[in-house]
C-alpha cells in the first residue's frame, strides 16, 4: 500500500474512533444513551447490511447466534458502557479507559485460550494497567464513570477475542453489518425497561446520529478493516493509541472539557503499554534472535 494512503486511512480511522465520543456526548443532549446507541447501530447495521447484500450472509443458526453474541459485547457492551458512563466522567476519560482493552487481551487471552505472548507484551500489559489507575486518580471509589467505562473495556476485549476465534468463518464486513445490528436491538430494548426513549428533533441531534453512524461506523469500520486486510496487523494496530489521544482533543475542543494531569500521564502510560503491545518489530528480527540463540546454546 502507498505510504501516503496507509497514513491517511490510520489517521481518518483512528480520528473517528476519537471524536466519536464528544459527539455522542453532545447527542445525549437529545436523547438517552442507551436509546442513543441503539439508533445509531441499527440504523448502521442496516445501512451496512444493504451495501453487503450480496456478499455471503451467516450459515446456519449458529453463525448467526454467533454474530448476535459478538454484537452483545462489541456493540452494545463497548459502547453501552462508554457513553452510559460520561453521565460521570468526560469523554475524553471515557475514551483513555476504554483504549485499554488491547491489554485486557493479553491477560485474557492467556487465562482463557493458553495463548503465550513476549515478555515486551507482558511490559505493556503493567505499563498500561498503571497508566489506568493514574487515570483513575483518587476517585475510583467515588466514580460510577469509571467502573462503568472498564466494564465496557472488559466487553472489548471479550469481542476482540470472541472475533479472533470466530471471524475467519466469516465475510468481516458482514459480520460487522449483522453484529451492528444485534448490538443496536438490544440496546434498544435495555433502554425500553430501563429508560424513558425520547429523541429530541434538531438540525444538530440528527447530524450527530448521522455522524456517529455513518462516519463513527460504517466508514471507520470499513477503513480500519481494509488497512488490517492490507498492511501488517501488528503493526497497524499498535496505532490504536491515537485515538485516545484524538478523544482528548475534541473533547477539549467541542465541549471545552479540561484534563486533569494525572488523566493526561494515565492515557500516556495507555498508549506506550498498547505500543508495546502490537508492536511487531522489524521483520525477521524475532528469527535472527532465535537463530542466534540456537548457535549459542
Amino acid at each position: 500500500m502507498n505510504k501516503w494512503k496507509y497514513i491517511g486511512l490510520v489517521l481518518l480511522t483512528t480520528f473517528l474512533m476519537g471524536v466519536a465520543f464528544p459527539i455522542g456526548k453532545i447527542g445525549l443532549s437529545y436523547a438517552p444513551p442507551f436509546f442513543l446507541m441503539g439508533i445509531r447501530f441499527v440504523l448502521a447495521g442496516g445501512l451496512l447490511a444493504v451495501i453487503v447484500a450480496k456478499r455471503p450472509r451467516p450459515r446456519g443458526a449458529k453463525q448467526w447466534l454467533q454474530a448476535a453474541v459478538v454484537g452483545l459485547f462489541q456493540s452494545a457492551g463497548v459502547m453501552g458502557c462508554a457513553y452510559f458512563s460520561m453521565h460521570w466522567i468526560t469523554s475524553g476519560e471515557s475514551a483513555i479507559i476504554t483504549s485499554a482493552s488491547p491489554l485486557l487481551v493479553i491477560i485474557m487471552g492467556t487465562l482463557l485460550t493458553g495463548a503465550v505472548y513476549k515478555p515486551r507484551q507482558w511490559a505493556g500489559v503493567v505499563l498500561g494497567f498503571v497508566g489506568v489507575a493514574l487515570s483513575f486518580g483518587l476517585h475510583v471509589g467515588m466514580q460510577a464513570g469509571t467502573l462503568i467505562s472498564f466494564a465496557g473495556t472488559v466487553c472489548f476485549a471479550t469481542a476482540t477475542l470472541l472475533i479472533k476465534r470466530w471471524g475467519p468463518a466469516f465475510d468481516m464486513t458482514v459480520l460487522a453489518a449483522y453484529q451492528m445490528l444485534a448490538g443496536g436491538a438490544a440496546l434498544l430494548f435495555l433502554s425500553a425497561v430501563t429508560e424513558h426513549p425520547a429523541f429530541i428533533f434538531t438540525g444538530e441531534s440528527v447530524a450527530v446520529v448521522l455522524w456517529l453512524a455513518i462516519m463513527c461506523s460504517i466508514v471507520q469500520f470499513s477503513g480500519w478493516f481494509y488497512l488490517l486486510r492490507n498492511g501488517d496487523p501488528g503493526k497497524t494496530s499498535a496505532f490504536l493509541f491515537l485515538a485516545p489521544l484524538f478523544a482528548v482533543f475534541s473533547s477539549w475542543l467541542l465541549l471545552g472539557e479540561k484534563v486533569q494531569w494525572y488523566v493526561g500521564a494515565g492515557g500516556a502510560l495507555i498508549c506506550v503499554g498498547i505500543f508495546l503491545v502490537n508492536w511487531q518489530g522489524k521483520p525477521g528480527s524475532e528469527r535472527r534472535l532465535s537463530k542466534k540463540a540456537v548457535l549459542e546454546g
